[in-house]
């Protein structure tokens, strides 16, 4: 039985900065994960889960849109 994911999801469209976790990282809910630029103003963007991130789908650099897929957690 596996745990049902938690898919982080972008709420601004902006530009990806940083992402601070790799694949397999085990991570608590509130851990910053990535750093996006909204409208020239840095914003850190907390796991909204504990759990394991199973998939990022975002790179660093990458422009998102709201209600992109940034992380995957299990």
């Amino acid at each position: 039985m596996s745990a049902e994911a938690t898919i982080m999801k972008a709420d601004f469209p902006g530009k990806v900065l940083d992402v601070m976790v790799h694949e397999g990282d085990s991570i608590t809910a509130g851990q910053p994960v990535i750093l996006l630029e909204v409208m020239k103003m840095e914003n850190e963007l907390l796991a909204p889960a504990s759990g394991v991130v199973e998939k990022i789908s975002v790179e660093k650099n990458n422009s998102v849109g709201a209600g992109d897929p940034l992380l995957t957690i299990r």
